[in-house]
């Protein structure tokens, strides 16, 4: 569902959220349940990338993270893994990675690639393409390399996250698409 708002010429899509389930959620990473203690390691278990650099492991404090969004981002050169403290009801806009080859760049004239700050090339996400999911409990998420993904969004004030990325990830590994900028759209959770 959207809404035209006259006075500033943007669109605002309403996006009903997902339950995510590792079924739900396997186009774009994982999600990540309790297991029993001594289980050997398998395909249920996050399959992390963390080969270019120093892992970084840290309790993240988030305040205002309304339930609307405009921008959303990725890293290219990592995996990522999100969960709130507490297993508390939270959400996170998603779209499916679209990172493309610097030959794929060259070769394919239909693909409208872009060049990173970062240096690496992706096709900006589509509108129709962002889905929102809704993770409670006690889970997290592993973002696959190149997931776009906004938030973590949620209702309360404040929550903290685990989040595992790489020591440099925001510095080095941080493409931002602007929907808001780009395309005139703002995402709202149809909670």
């Amino acid at each position: 569902m959207e809404s035209k708002n006259p006075k500033s010429e943007l669109t605002v899509m309403k996006l009903k959220p997902i339950e995510a389930t590792p079924e739900s959620f396997k186009e774009f990473g994982q999600v990540i349940e309790a297991s029993p203690d001594g289980e050997k390691f398998g395909p249920t278990d996050a399959q992390l990338d963390l080969s270019k650099g120093i892992p970084r492991f840290y309790i993240m404090n988030l305040q205002n993270r309304p339930l609307k969004f405009s921008t959303i981002t990725h890293h290219a050169s990592v995996t990522q893994c999100l969960g709130s403290i507490g297993g508390h009801v939270w959400y996170l806009g998603i779209a499916k990675p679209s990172l493309v080859d610097s030959e794929e760049v060259k070769n394919e004239k239909g693909k409208i690639a872009v060049q990173s700050r970062c240096g690496h090339f992706y096709v900006p996400p589509a509108v129709d393409d962002v889905r929102v999911f809704r993770i409670a409990g006690p889970k997290f998420i592993k973002l696959n390399r190149g997931t776009w993904h906004a938030g973590p969004l949620f209702k309360a004030d404040a929550m903290d996250f685990y989040n595992l990325e790489l020591s440099n990830t925001n510095v080095v590994d941080h493409t931002t698409h602007v929907f808001k900028k780009e395309n005139g759209v703002i995402f709202s959770i149809d909670e």
